[in-house]
């Protein structure tokens, strides 16, 4: 039983750092090894709520196939290296591939996990920018970049992301979502099977638009079956019943809104009878819904992945917006609102605002955003020859041949690359074609603090987690290598190559426990 843990054992309070819930945990250990991980009763955030994912720290800790030293490719052998020669491997690799074909034809590539590690998101963007390459990558691109991009033409910046007031909301609209097997996306917020209760506890409802019968869907007051794809036919015809209808109120933000004659006439042909061709939800449903939003007392409307990965998933994502604001105001108690972190990604300046379209991939042109091109391109740019070429890549803590659009095409062209290099832990679908990979500690293994899900959180919290078990002494973290490899491969003018190592060998020194604790100091 849990309240009889012997002496000998330790308790350690943090959050999980496996998704955007940030659950709070108590986990016990003893001799080394964790002996039980359950939900922290006691965390204000969470209250006690853990998922199989969590549960799941102690496999990833202990498992027989994870790799804790360095090693290289020797043919379809893996040898374990010391770290200074790893180091070597990847400086000099990377130095052919420049010297070569050019200092464009190295990419990088960043994966999800980046963003859960306190380390990788001080220490990654620093050897991105090092490499001195426009082929940067990462699994924004996959996932949530519209919303990204509708945040940055709306508001000014790209994280400027409004996060629904669930735990205070009168309606919820769910668009291309299911927070309830999720617990959210672009907003944190563990448990939403309890936020969902109280939002009908309060006499809240909830509607959604999905093609698949969810979880969320099931439990949605009203449920509107969207072919996929259309979700902006939709939100338009949303738009139009509310202008249409003299439902929009924008209240004290009109002052500061911009063009809304000008929405009001791009949602005017868009009526309910025309998007029911499209959309296949009755015109009488979207009238309904539409109705019912515009009249609550205090409602939201939320899109997420499946209103991202579409066609038209720029144009949906900035049309999620536009309901929240028309119907209320923007950033008020009930609304979509904007988060007050202790550390302050945008205010405080830590994250610069970014650009559109700057740079273009080579082979189809297809427009970057916040100094990143689409992944779904990576493939396409080694395997297409010609000036600039992809000839290298350096991982980060992803496995795109997975993750990314068309990956049997990306695990075909990863062979073809002159050198390639990996920070992860595990031999996996993409890694494997690597000449070095480079482990970094694990979940457990390192200190943690959110400092992006703090800036999606429903309530603003803050915690620091200390590591559970200390690095071995042949282990790294993830940013003590990724600051040496940026002190190593700093690229271009000779002053500009002096500053970036000074600047790596100051942040070594600080290390992420100071460094956030700047942050917090100035927030």
């Amino acid at each position: 039983a849990w309240g009889t843990v012997r002496a000998m054992a330790a308790r350690h309070f943090v959050s999980c750092p496996l998704c955007e819930a940030t659950c709070g945990l108590d986990v016990v250990t003893e001799g080394g090894a964790v002996q039980g991980i359950r939900g922290d009763a006691d965390d204000p955030f969470s209250r006690g709520y853990l998922c199989p994912k969590a549960v799941a720290l102690a496999d990833i800790h202990d498992d027989p196939d994870r790799l804790r030293r360095p090693v290289r490719r020797d043919g379809t052998r893996w040898l374990e290296v010391g770290w200074d020669e790893a180091y070597a491997l990847v400086a000099e690799g990377v130095a052919r591939v420049r010297r070569e074909h050019g200092p464009n034809a190295m990419a990088v590539y960043l994966g999800n996990p980046n963003v859960h590690s306190l380390g990788a998101m001080l220490f990654a963007p620093a050897l991105a920018r090092a490499l001195g390459t426009r082929h940067r990558y990462s699994a924004t691109s996959v996932d949530q970049l519209p919303h990204h991009v509708a945040a940055f033409l709306m508001f000014g910046h790209q994280l400027l992301l409004p996060v629904p007031d669930v735990d205070r909301t009168h309606f919820l609209l769910v668009l291309g979502a299911n927070p309830l097997a999720s617990n959210g996306s672009l907003m944190t917020a563990p448990d939403r099977g309890r936020r969902v209760a109280a939002l009908r506890a309060r006499g809240g409802r909830g509607g959604g638009a999905a093609p698949r019968r969810t979880e969320t869907a099931a439990a949605a007051d009203r449920h509107l079956a969207v072919r996929p794809g259309t979700d902006a036919v939709l939100l338009l015809a949303l738009l139009h019943t509310i202008f249409a209808e003299g439902l929009a109120r924008p209240g004290r933000l009109a002052p500061h809104t911009v063009h809304l004659d000008r929405l009001r006439s791009v949602a005017a042909p868009w009526d309910a009878g025309r998007a029911e061709a499209l959309t296949g939800v009755p015109a009488e449903d979207l009238s309904g819904l539409a109705r019912d939003f515009a009249n609550a007392d205090r409602a939201v409307c939320y899109g997420r992945l499946g209103i991202s990965t579409q066609a038209f998933g720029s144009l949906a994502a900035w049309l999620v917006t536009a309901p929240n604001l028309v119907t209320r105001p923007l950033d008020e108690v009930g609304g979509a609102m904007f988060t007050r972190p202790a550390v302050d990604l945008v205010g405080g300046g830590l994250v610069g605002r970014g650009s559109m379209g700057r740079h273009r991939t080579r082979v189809r042109g297809l427009p970057g955003f916040g100094g990143e091109l689409p992944a779904a391109a990576l493939a396409e740019e080694i395997d297409t020859p010609g000036d600039g070429q992809v000839r290298g890549l350096l991982t980060i803590a992803g496995n795109p041949v997975l993750s990314t659009p068309n990956g049997s095409r990306l695990e075909r062209a990863l062979p073809g690359l002159r050198f390639m290099a990996a920070v992860d832990f595990h031999v996996n679908e993409t890694t494997r074609h690597a000449h070095v990979i480079l482990p970094p500690t694990g979940p457990l293994e390192r200190d943690h603090y959110d400092l992006v899900f703090n800036a999606l959180a429903v309530r603003n919290v803050a915690k620091f987690s200390p590591a559970v078990f200390p690095r071995k002494a042949d282990q790294r973290h993830d940013w003590e290598i990724l600051g040496a490899l940026t002190s190593r491969l700093a690229t271009g003018p000779l002053a500009a190559r002096l500053r970036t190592k000074a600047a790596a060998a100051v942040a070594l020194c600080l290390g992420p426990r100071r460094l956030p604790d700047l942050a917090l100091r100035r927030g």
